[in-house]
C-alpha cells in the first residue's frame, strides 16, 4: 500500500501536461466521489425515501378522506332534496285532504241544514194541521151552539134533541162551505 502512495506521489510530481491521462489526484477524487454516493444511497436516500413514502401516503389518505367526505356531502344534500320534495309533496297533500275533508264538512252541513229545515218545517206543518183542525172542531162546536140557539129563537122551541141537533149543526156547516143559501124572495122575484 505504501507503494501505491509513493507511486501515486511520485506520478503527482512528474505532472504531465496530458488531459487524457488522469493525475493521482483525479484517481482519488473518483474514489471519493463514488464513496460518497454509496453512503447516500445507503443511508440518506433511504430516509429521503421513507420520508416521501410517508407523505404520499398520507397525501393519499388525505385525498381519500376528502373523495369520502365529498361523497357523504353530496349523499347528503341529495337526501335532504329527497326530503324537502317528500315534506313539499306530502304538505300539498295534506291540503288537498284538507280541502276536500273541508268541502265534504261543508256539503255535511248543508245536508244537516236541509234535513233540520225540513224537520221544522214538517213540524210546523203538522202543528198547525193539528191546531187548524182543533180550531175547526172548535168553530163547528161554537157555531152549532150558536146556530142552535138561533134555530131555538126562530122556531119558538127548543132543540133538545141531539140528533135533531146535529143535523141542524152539520146543514148549517155545510150551508157555510158552499155559500150562503140563495134567499127565497129574491128566487121568487126573479122567477115573476
Amino acid at each position: 500500500m505504501q507503494q501505491l502512495v509513493s507511486a501515486a506521489v511520485f506520478a503527482a510530481e512528474k505532472k504531465s501536461n496530458n488531459p487524457i491521462i488522469p493525475s493521482g489526484t483525479f484517481i482519488f477524487e473518483v474514489v471519493g466521489f463514488f464513496l460518497i454516493l454509496w453512503f447516500i444511497s445507503r443511508k440518506i436516500v433511504p430516509l429521503i425515501s421513507n420520508a416521501m413514502t410517508k407523505r404520499q401516503e398520507l397525501i393519499r389518505s388525505q385525498i381519500e378522506d376528502s373523495a369520502a367526505a365529498k361523497a357523504r356531502s353530496e349523499a347528503a344534500e341529495a337526501e335532504y332534496k329527497q326530503a324537502v320534495a317528500d315534506t313539499r309533496t306530502d304538505a300539498a297533500r295534506i291540503r288537498e285532504e284538507a280541502r276536500v275533508q273541508g268541502q265534504q264538512i261543508i256539503v255535511e252541513m248543508r245536508e244537516q241544514a236541509q234535513e233540520t229545515a225540513a224537520r221544522i218545517k214538517a213540524n210546523a206543518e203538522a202543528q198547525l194541521e193539528t191546531e187548524r183542525q182543533l180550531l175547526v172542531v172548535q168553530l163547528r162546536q161554537e157555531l152549532g151552539e150558536l146556530a142552535v140557539e138561533l134555530a131555538s129563537r126562530i122556531v119558538g122551541h127548543e132543540l133538545t134533541n141531539d140528533a135533531s141537533q146535529r143535523q141542524l149543526i152539520d146543514d148549517f156547516i155545510n150551508g157555510l162551505e158552499t155559500g150562503p143559501a140563495p134567499d127565497p124572495r129574491e128566487t121568487a122575484a126573479a122567477g115573476s
